[in-house]
Parts: structure tokens; sequence; C-alpha cells
């Protein structure tokens, strides 16, 4: 036995001497996201992380060499907000109570706070794939069911297992203001709802009190009860609330002002109409990348209103005009349901006026400022982890192949596509 042993840890460093030490990506057209854009870069990638980039840096002996002429290595792509890895099926959120149970905001209605996406994840989610052939690396993903739907994590969209996908969680809390209309009662209305949000943060600053006290004293005290649900508002450095239009970005901004929480406003598809009022505070907003258009069911006898038919023509407008008044905002998914459409819509706002420098920040390193994990992700720059998309042609091109892309350095290649009834 003891022979074996030795037999065996002998071949350890020659089993690990026949892997490379690094990859590098030489010879590339480099857009680092930071602004910095190398015509003839290398990338250097060992243990999962970006070890060097530059015109020509040193390398290793044992790097294996990845010849990127004609090539171009962008940052891997993140959707700021979504539900990938989350499948619709996945064991998650207890029960709620029947719906005109609800006497008012004690009873929690459609809060599932506590729940954690990083507990949800499937590395088997068939939608991971597709995102991950699309350029997508990254992606902010959230339960979306209920008021209090959850907290979101980011995650790298590649793992044998959930814990190793998941860069950083509590991300946020998802926050809707639909879902009520199930109740017979409290809170069945929009009005209901937004009492809701007030009377369980009230509730939290209560309870935050009243812990702290029995913390100090507890010898003749009343022990007070738990509250998961309040304990999930606590939990999260900012809270996702939901504003497409001009009016629910007003709404929003004061709420989270009341509420005394960091918000981030999502929606965001008449932004183009709310420029002086996101002017006033700096709260970033992640603009849907489903464009509104008009409902394929709807009756074509039906007359719209002028306000819907110039939101549907002016929405792809908004990340332009946020860009140029400086606002911070990065793109969502936001149901287009094949990740490969997702560039064809960021291409409708470069089309609108958005420069292509500020729509790749939009899906990189604005979405990891907005979630304080720059320090991490969004930009080509050492020391970050190896996420990256590697093109041929450019990147929000119309023919452009997405040749393979990196997570946390391990390589991945999309496969070809395919002509005809097969590859429908």
């Amino acid at each position: 036995m003891y022979r074996a042993i030795c037999i065996l840890l002998g071949c350890v460093p020659a089993l690990l001497a026949e892997a490379p030490a690094a990859i590098a990506i030489r010879n590339a057209r480099v857009v680092t996201g930071t602004g910095v854009v190398l015509e003839r870069g290398t990338v250097v990638l060992g243990n999962g992380l970006i070890e060097a980039v530059g015109e020509d840096p040193p390398l290793k002996p044992g790097v294996w060499v990845m010849e990127g002429k004609g090539l171009t290595v962008y940052p891997g792509l993140i959707d700021a907000l979504s539900s990938w890895g989350i499948p619709a099926g996945a064991p998650a959120q207890p029960a709620q109570p029947p719906a005109p149970a609800a006497r008012g905001p004690e009873d929690r209605p459609l809060n599932t706070s506590w729940v954690r996406a990083a507990d949800l994840i499937q590395p088997g989610d068939p939608r991971i794939d597709a995102a991950r052939n699309a350029g997508f690396t990254t992606a902010v993903t959230f339960p979306m069911t209920g008021i209090f739907a959850g907290q979101g994590a980011v995650v790298n969209l590649a793992g044998e297992r959930a814990g190793d996908m998941v860069v950083a969680a509590p991300a946020g809390l998802y926050v809707t203001l639909g879902g009520a209309g199930g109740f017979a009662s409290f809170p069945g209305s929009l009005m209901g709802v937004i009492a809701y949000l007030r009377q369980s943060y009230i509730d939290a600053d209560y309870y935050r009190v009243v812990q702290a006290n029995y913390a100090r004293h507890p010898a003749g005290a009343r022990r007070p009860a738990y509250d998961r649900a309040i304990e999930g508002l606590r939990d999260c450095p900012r809270v996702l609330l939901p504003a497409g239009r001009k009016v629910e970005m007003a709404r929003m901004l004061r709420l989270a002002a009341e509420l005394n929480v960091k918000p981030v406003l999502y929606g965001g598809h008449e932004a183009y109409r709310a420029i002086q009022t996101l002017k006033q505070s700096p709260v970033p907003v992640l603009v849907s990348l489903k464009w509104p258009e008009r409902d394929k069911d709807a009756d074509p006898e039906l007359p719209e209103s002028l306000r819907t038919l110039e939101t549907r023509e002016s929405a792809p407008a908004g990340p332009a005009a946020l860009a140029q008044a400086g606002i911070p905002f990065a793109f969502y998914s936001g149901g287009v349901e094949r990740p490969r459409d997702l560039l064809k819509a960021v291409k409708r706002a470069i089309d609108a006026g958005l420069s292509q420098q500020d729509a790749l920040r939009a899906l990189t390193l604005s979405t990891a400022l907005i979630y304080g994990v720059a320090d991490r992700l969004g930009s080509i720059e050492p020391g970050k982890i190896a996420n990256l998309v590697v093109t041929r042609g450019g990147l929000f091109d119309e023919k452009t192949e997405i040749q393979c892309v990196f997570i946390d350095g391990v390589k991945f290649e999309p496969p070809k596509e395919t002509t005809g009834e097969a590859g429908k």
C-alpha cells in the first residue's frame, strides 16, 4: 500500500506538467472595456484569472498559445437581470397562504424575500448553454415570483455545481408591483402594494430596534419573534424597483428615498422622457432589451394611442439619452426568448444613437459597477476573472461569429449553426 501511494504521488508532478500553465490569446484585437483598445494585443489567462494584457507581455514556459489574428477579444457579456439558471420547475419558494387569508402586512403576502437565487441555481438549465453560445458569460439572476420575490446572485454561466458558479450573493432584492390581483383584499391593488412596501420597511426598522434592545438587555425581557421575511429585507445591499414609464420612475425614486433603500430601477423604456427626473439622482437604470411591440394577439382594427406608438418608436433611443446625460445604465434580457437575439436588440439602440463603446459598457462594466463586482468582472484587466468572448468581426456587426467564450479561464465553443430543417 505504501509503495502504491508513493508511486501515485510521484506521478502527480508529471500529470500537472502536461497541463498548460496558462493560455495566451495572441495577436488579437483586444477591446478591454475600459476605453483602451489594443489593435494587436495578447491576453494571458491562468488559474481562472486574467494574468496579463498588453501588446507583447512575456509568456511563461508551458503556455498554450491561441492564435488570435483576425479575432477580437471582448470582456464576457453580462445580463443585468434575468432568471437564467433558475428553471421554472426548480424547487424554490414555499407555498403562499390562500389569497383571501391576507388581512394586512403582518401576514407577509407574496413575500419570499429570504429566498436566495444562489441556492436555486441549476447548472443544467438549457438557457445557460444558449446564453453562453451567444457570448454571455455572467448573469445577475433573481427569483421572480411575488412582490418581494427574493435575493439575486451574480453567477458565471459555467460550472458542474451551483457553488462553482456563484460570483457574489446577495446581489439585491427583486421587487414587483404585480401579483396581488388574486387577493380578495389587501394588497389587491397598486395602492395596496405600495402601502405594503412602506409598511414592510417600517416593520423592518421596528424589528431592528427591538432586536438590538433585546441583544443589549435580554434578562427579564420578552424574546422578540424571528421574522424571516424581514430578515430578507435587511440582508440585501440594493433593491430593484420596477419603472418602465416616466411616472413610475418618479414614483419609485420618491418611494426609495422614503424607504431609505439603495434603489436600482428596471424597465427603462421611457427613459428618453425621464432624463431630467433621473438626473436629479444617481440611481442606475436597467434597460430591458425586449423593446415595446404590438401584441401579436391584438385586434388589428383596434386603434392605439399616440403615446403607445411614440414609446414603441422611441424606446431604443433611451440608452443614448442616458449615456449623454451621464446616468449609469445597463442592459438586461427582459424576457427575450433567444439569447442570440439580444445583440440584435442592442443594435437597435446603436442605430438610435448609442455609441458602440457605450453599448459594450452597458453589457459589461456598467453592470459590474452597479452590482459592486467591478473588481472582479466587466473588463479585461489583470487580476479579474477570466471571462472573455472572442469573435470574428465586431461584436455588433450583423454577420459576426462567436468563436468561443472563456468562463473562469475555461474555453467553450458554440456549436456551428446548421441550415435547413435540422437547424430549426
